[in-house]
């Protein structure tokens, strides 16, 4: 006879149940999907920042040009992002999931938003 994998009831019903009851199953899944860290949690928190920091920006045409400081003064931080990308123009990009930056010359950031 199977047992409960949260709790280690005896489980009554079909062979292949896992749970004893709706209660288990979730107290188990919330158990294992959650954050394994506080490092974790805190980087994800961070990326979440810094994203809506960036898409409450006002674009044109898809790009926009604004200030380190700027950025730095709403909370943005330059240490998380999603990915890196080299165009084969050498331009540099790091991206918070679609929305890309690159650095410009005396502190100016160039913001690109993928349609």
């Amino acid at each position: 006879m199977a047992q409960c994998l949260e709790c280690g009831e005896k489980i009554i019903g079909r062979a292949d149940k896992k749970f004893c009851n709706d209660a288990c199953r979730n107290a188990y899944n919330n158990k294992m999907n959650k954050d394994s860290s506080n490092l974790m949690r805190n980087i994800n928190n961070r990326l979440r920042r810094n994203y809506r920091i960036l898409a409450e920006l006002n674009f044109s045409d898809g790009k926009l040009k604004i200030s380190k400081q700027k950025l730095v003064a709403e909370g943005f931080s330059f240490d998380y992002f999603t990915n890196f990308r080299v165009y084969k123009n050498g331009a540099e990009y790091r991206f918070v999931y679609d929305i890309g930056y690159k650095f410009l010359d005396e502190d100016w950031i160039l913001i690109v938003k993928k349609e």
